[in-house]
């Protein structure tokens, strides 16, 4: 008798999305699996379980691939509907046609949504068509509005239990708008060992307690409280609470 499959779970489909999305961006740049597994430091089995979406990557795995691998965390977090890459059944990057190209350019020109942006633009336009519907549909649709419910949110869960929730999706991909969760035990790695990245951290917390190391000094932030810093100062978040502890977090991340 077969035994029934267990059905996937959001976080399942999520993980597959993040691996796909991962794989996708390795193959851009033309990397193989076995020299981005050398320069992550991590084996290539493991880096192949995550492209899979078998296993998770810590916070700091994460932001070492998004940056060997040119792209932002905050993109990670689209669907594959929405991120406008081909997936892997259908690769559009070779043998697309010129006519392809063009194609696409003369759809691009059509959409009504390029005026609704071009209006946004223009204050004295905006002010005349007032906060029509359609109006407010179209900025939805070319990403300079984002509205999302708490049932529609995308959520990356890492292997060390810690989520993180975007809040809003955003063009600009040099920032992240995010709620973070950290169970107790939870921690930004699994070896204990502090991560850096460029870019600058806004924190609140809402809950919980979070311990905080940030270079040579450790620290405890309690719910209320609220931090800034340059994320390129090696710095790690432990939960060593009962208690999960829940904030509201902001990423800028500096390329140059």
């Amino acid at each position: 008798m077969t035994s029934p499959q267990t059905p996937q779970t959001s976080d399942d489909a999520t993980a597959v999305n993040l691996g796909s999305r991962l794989r996708r961006a390795r193959k851009r740049l033309k990397l193989s699996l076995r020299e981005l597994a050398r320069r992550l430091n991590v084996s290539p089995s493991f880096l192949s379980q995550i492209e899979n979406g078998k296993s998770q990557p810590s916070v700091a795995t994460l932001y070492s691939m998004a940056q060997m691998l040119q792209v932002s965390v905050d993109s990670l977090f689209e669907t594959d509907e929405e991120d406008g890459e081909p997936t892997d059944d259908m690769d559009l990057e070779e043998g697309e046609s010129e006519a392809m190209r063009d194609g696409a350019s003369l759809l691009d020109d059509a959409d009504p949504s390029r005026q609704a942006e071009e209006d946004l633009h223009d204050p004295a336009r905006a002010y005349e068509l007032g906060s029509s519907r359609q109006l407010w549909q179209d900025a939805k649709r070319t990403g300079l509005l984002s509205v999302t419910s708490p049932g529609d949110r995308t959520r990356l869960v890492m292997d060390t239990g810690v989520i993180w929730e975007q809040l809003a999706t955003n063009t600009v991909h040099q920032l992240d708008f995010i709620e973070i969760v950290y169970p107790p035990g939870a921690s930004s790695t699994n070896d204990e060992r502090m991560l850096r990245h460029n870019g600058y951290e806004y924190g609140y917390l809402l809950e919980g307690e979070l311990e905080v190391t940030f270079g040579f000094d450790t620290f405890t932030l309690h719910a209320g409280q609220s931090l800034g810093f340059n994320s390129t100062v090696p710095h790690l978040f432990r939960n060593q609470g009962t208690v999960p502890a829940r904030g509201i977090w902001f990423v800028h991340h500096d390329h140059d």
